[in-house]
This record gives C-alpha cells, sequence and structure tokens, in this order.
C-alpha cells in the first residue's frame, strides 16, 4: 500500500477545461468575470382557509410558478424588503410576519454576467384573499393554492425547500398526552 503524498500531478485541473481533439488541455485566456452579487427576500405568505392554510403563489415573466421575492434597498433590512415587495408585486398589504425561514441562493447568468443570490424568505399571514399582481415586474398572476399544489406547480427545487419548511412551522406537534390511552395494569395486585 502506497502512503498518500503531496505531489501535485503534472496536469491542470479538469476544471480549466479539456480539448475534444487528443485530450490535450489548455488554460482559458482572458481574464475572470466579475461575479455580481444580489441580496433580496421574499415571502411565502399564508391565509387561514377552512381546511388549513392556503399559500400564495406567483407567475413570473418565464411563466415559472415561485414566491414573491426582489432586492434589498439601500439600508434596508431583510424583512422589511419582505413585506415591501409582497406588497408590491401581489397587492397583498395586510402582512404579519409569523416566523424567520431559511436563506436560499444560487447561482445564474442573466445578460452576460454571472450572479450569486441570496435570497432571505420570511413565513407571512393574512386574511386578505384579493391580489394584484405586479405587471411592470413580470409577475402575470397570483394564486391562493393548498400545500399539494404548491409542491406540484413551484418550478424550482430550492423553492419547494422553503415551502416545506414553511409547512412545517404550520403544523402544530402532536399534543403530548397526560394519560395513557389504555390503562396499564398494575402488576403489584396480582
Amino acid at each position: 500500500m502506497t502512503a498518500p503524498t503531496d505531489e501535485v500531478a503534472d496536469r491542470p485541473p479538469a476544471s480549466e477545461g479539456a480539448s475534444r481533439r487528443g485530450g490535450a488541455r489548455r488554460r482559458r485566456r482572458g481574464r475572470a468575470k466579475k461575479l455580481h452579487i444580489e441580496v433580496s427576500a421574499g415571502g411565502i405568505v399564508v391565509r387561514r382557509v377552512e381546511e388549513g392554510y392556503h399559500f400564495l403563489l406567483i407567475r413570473d415573466g418565464y411563466r415559472k410558478w415561485g414566491f414573491p421575492k426582489g432586492h434589498l434597498q439601500e439600508n434596508e433590512s431583510a424583512d422589511v424588503a419582505a413585506i415591501r415587495e409582497v406588497q408590491e408585486e401581489t397587492g397583498i398589504h395586510r402582512l404579519r410576519i409569523r416566523d424567520t425561514l431559511t436563506t436560499i441562493d444560487w447561482r445564474f447568468r442573466f445578460r452576460g454576467k454571472s450572479i450569486h443570490k441570496t435570497c432571505h424568505f420570511f413565513l407571512m399571514e393574512t386574511e386578505q384573499r384579493r391580489t394584484k399582481p405586479q405587471a411592470s415586474e413580470g409577475i402575470t398572476a397570483c394564486r391562493w393554492v393548498t400545500y399539494d399544489d404548491a409542491v406540484r406547480l413551484i418550478a424550482y427545487a430550492n423553492a419547494k425547500g422553503v415551502l416545506a419548511e414553511a409547512q412545517a412551522c404550520l403544523v402544530p406537534p402532536p399534543a403530548a398526552a397526560s394519560e395513557p390511552a389504555v390503562p396499564i395494569p398494575d402488576s403489584s395486585a396480582a
């Protein structure tokens, strides 16, 4: 058995790319692209209904269902930005934050830029049913749906994870029984 060494292989790492002709590797030329950082906040908005809760989804300009969210303004906290963005994108103004949810992040390219986006989510509740999608921001629809429908409709896996976390916050833990359901026989009475 050979002991591990600190030797470096004489070929560049795979991330530097390989030519399809003959397997030779070469370094990429030019300078590295700048990574743009974006910070957003948004809300998982719920409304009580007879059978539990409905979740508010928005359909974006790409015809994908998700949650209302948007960029933080200068010196704005994430919770204040989340409420503002939900109000702007959905027309819902009577909101209350119930809980802080997870923060998600992802990378994407937009108009030739590499972007790393972080989004802080909050669980919010409202009694307001009527919505008004913000067409100027590409929001084409708002819809109240059950949890199961939300899981089916939401386009992005990371958003489904936030939805599951919100659902867990809404479901109360089972109550501890103060007395056993079935009496336990007294073994000392024999």
